[in-house]
């Protein structure tokens, strides 16, 4: 089975969050970026990679999205804020 990450994307405001699930984080992140993928995070211009998290399985990632998607809007900022406690733009380490 594919290892997964979920990761939660941000405006350059942090007003907006969008949770996603992927198996390749630096080629979805990189679509983003690129406008590649028209919904959510292009509507709402969410370029910036704020958290992620790597699961051995995708099926993990998968239930890690679902569960981030339910919980409450500070929950997630609190979340974020954990690890990024300047919520900057992480993918910006990728090479």
């Amino acid at each position: 089975m594919k290892p997964g990450y979920t990761y939660i994307m941000s405006n350059k405001n942090r007003t907006t969050f969008y949770i996603g699930v992927t198996s390749d984080i630096k080629g979805r992140v990189a679509s983003h970026k690129e406008g590649k993928i028209d919904g959510f995070t292009k509507s709402y211009n969410c370029f910036d990679l704020v958290y992620f998290e790597k699961f051995d399985k995708i099926i993990d990632a998968i239930a890690r999205e679902k569960q981030l998607k339910a919980w409450r809007r500070q929950w997630k900022i609190d979340l974020i804020l954990s690890v990024n406690p300047d919520m900057e733009d992480l993918s910006l380490d990728f090479s």
